[in-house]
């Protein structure tokens, strides 16, 4: 695998903090800001950095581990909510359009036949995952596909910004049996209500993760754990992420399900986490331990707990407000403004 560039750059890194610095403003006044504009100078290594034709990608794919009852919504709402991000009708559908986001479908393993769509890249590996409170949830060579697939994905995307979404009922007790699995922080502090299951609904997915934890016990590795316990939808969206980093492309990183794909890259490719935008903290129960296992920082915290990307598509206004202050805001000369009395 090919090791991700790092984006570390003392000579510029003190440029850019010059120049952030040098703004109209009182030091550290734009507080995040600040952050995320020094970052994305990083990212592009330029002290006028660029936002080029935002795109989101969702990744839909079926979980076989749903036939243990951890889902409170039936495994059709997956293909269910793949017509309606086509027809555009979802949350994320509107949060894209508002912001300018460009918005692309991928069929990573869903369980329908959705045959030859517009706006819906097909990289069907199969229909759906097999259960892993079974068996391995896919082979490694599905695995590897997965994540071949996604990094094609991003060979098709013509900007710089990327966005990472998902959709596929069962994806939360995937994501934090990869979460228990990569971090070690205990499966009853990963699992939560998903798509709104009551206590008893959260006991019982916590044995199931716990059950599936025991009888996959040998399992250690960062892919593996990703053959394992993930999702089809999850495996691609780790390939993206590799390979978007590889592009120096800014990665705009959605809820717990999204970040538990980023787990697995980060784990893989520690450079990765320079690279991304953590958007938002999920209500998720786990997402805020997640976060602070890959010790980030989220740039909102909003309750939310939806996927599909909105988190993604709602932070992305302040990342361009972070552009557009470092390059077009006056310095103290420029606008003759006295800086402050030493």
């Amino acid at each position: 695998m090919q090791t991700l560039p790092s984006t570390q750059n003392a000579a510029l890194a003190a440029q850019l903090e010059f120049a952030i610095n040098d703004k109209t403003k009182p030091p550290g006044s734009l507080g995040r800001l600040e952050q995320l504009a020094l970052q994305i100078g990083l990212i592009q290594q330029t002290t006028t950095p660029e936002l080029v034709a935002p795109a989101m990608i969702i990744f839909a794919g079926d979980h076989g581990v749903v036939a243990e009852g951890v889902s409170a919504f039936p495994q059709d709402v997956t293909w269910q909510m793949v017509e309606n991000f086509l027809a555009g009708g979802a949350a994320i559908n509107v949060f894209a359009r508002q912001n300018g986001i460009a918005l692309h479908i991928a069929d990573t393993g869903v369980n329908h036949d959705f045959g030859v769509r517009p706006g819906l890249w097909n990289t069907k590996v199969a229909p759906g995952t097999r259960n892993f409170a079974k068996v391995a949830a896919m082979s490694a060579q599905q695995c590897e596909t997965a994540i071949q697939n996604g990094r094609a994905l991003i060979a098709d995307i013509s900007g710089n910004v990327i966005g990472f979404g998902e959709m596929g009922i069962g994806n939360t007790t995937s994501a934090a049996a990869i979460m228990h699995k990569l971090t070690g922080i205990a499966v009853a502090d990963c699992v939560g209500a998903g798509t709104g299951l009551s206590a008893q609904g959260i006991s019982h997915k916590q044995s199931v993760i716990e059950a599936a934890v025991a009888l996959h016990a040998h399992v250690q590795e960062p892919l593996d754990v990703l053959a394992h316990f993930g999702g089809f939808e999850i495996a691609t969206m780790v390939g993206a992420m590799l390979e978007a980093a590889q592009r120096r492309m800014v990665l705009l990183i959605d809820g717990f399900i999204v970040s538990s794909a980023l787990l697995v890259a980060a784990r893989l490719q520690p450079a990765i986490l320079d690279y991304c935008v953590f958007s938002h903290q999920s209500d998720e129960s786990g997402h805020a331990r997640m976060l602070a296992a890959l010790q980030v920082q989220p740039v909102l915290k909003l309750d939310l707990r939806l996927g599909e990307g909105t988190g993604a598509a709602l932070v992305y206004p302040m990342v361009q407000a972070a552009v557009n202050f470092l390059n077009q805001m006056a310095t103290f000369s420029s606008a003759q403004v006295s800086e402050k009395s030493q």
